[in-house]
């Protein structure tokens, strides 16, 4: 069955659409291509989300805080790609400290990481002195990055990962980064809600564009290390996105 139109979703609570439908790596293409994401607790059906507005980054509209601009130019990290998916999602799964449980079952972790052998997933890793210390994972369609989630285990560990993906993502000429949700640790790197059909609108636009970037999906799943700035800071000064509204 197709999904319903993303425009017929619930506004109480905001976003649903439906529930039910098997979850599948083709099924969850589909619904991310027609803005729509899984979001469900263990115990409950599936439950398919597009959510109005529209939590995004625009990488051109990233703010590099004082505090991390610092934290970046001490170094003493290593950030990678593609290294430690599973453990970057499983760290991910761990509880908060706000929360009784996780929405990352083990049907979502069997789901995506068959998505990151097929090249489609991606972590990205902060180490210190071989430690995984943080991280982040999602999907790149297009030239559209749909954040999942992400986790520190020390502190700025997933902001450290996070700068270094946004300048990544610019790189290759990355128009969006779906944040899904709105929070307000989103929004002091520059997210912002946005309508869903203007939303969808550039998904339409970002997800079958025919303009020449870096191939990403050949570049990650060469499982190798990306070769970011030594000092990110010095990037975000000569020019990199980030200059509106530094904090």
């Amino acid at each position: 069955m197709p999904f319903p139109p993303a425009g017929t979703a619930h506004e109480h609570p905001n976003g649903l659409l439906c529930a039910g439908l098997e979850l599948t790596p083709e099924r969850v293409l589909e619904a991310y291509r027609c803005g729509i994401f899984p979001w469900f607790n263990e115990g409950q059906p599936v439950l398919w989300w597009s959510p109005d507005p529209r939590m995004v980054l625009f990488p051109d509209e990233f703010r590099l805080h004082r505090s991390l601009r610092k934290t970046l130019r001490r170094g003493g990290y290593v950030v990678t790609c593609d290294r430690a998916f599973d453990r970057v999602i499983e760290g991910c799964a761990e509880p908060r400290p706000d929360q009784d449980g996780t929405w990352i079952t083990d049907e979502m972790r069997a789901v995506y990481g068959e998505l990151y052998r097929r090249g489609i997933a991606h972590s990205v890793e902060t180490w210190v002195e071989g430690e995984l210390v943080g991280g982040l994972y999602g999907l790149a369609l297009g030239r559209v990055f749909f954040g999942e989630s992400m986790f520190a285990r020390a502190t700025d560990a997933s902001k450290i990962a996070f700068a270094h993906l946004v300048l990544q993502l610019t790189r290759w000429g990355f128009g969006l980064i779906d944040c899904q949700q709105e929070t307000a640790h989103l929004a002091s790197f520059g997210a912002r809600p946005i309508a869903r059909a203007v939303f969808l609108a550039h998904l339409e636009r970002l997800l079958h564009s025919t303009a020449e970037f870096t191939d990403v999906e050949a570049a990650c799943s060469a499982r190798q290390e990306w070769c970011f700035d030594p000092d990110l800071s010095v990037a975000w000064s000569n020019g990199a996105p980030g200059q509106r509204g530094e904090g």
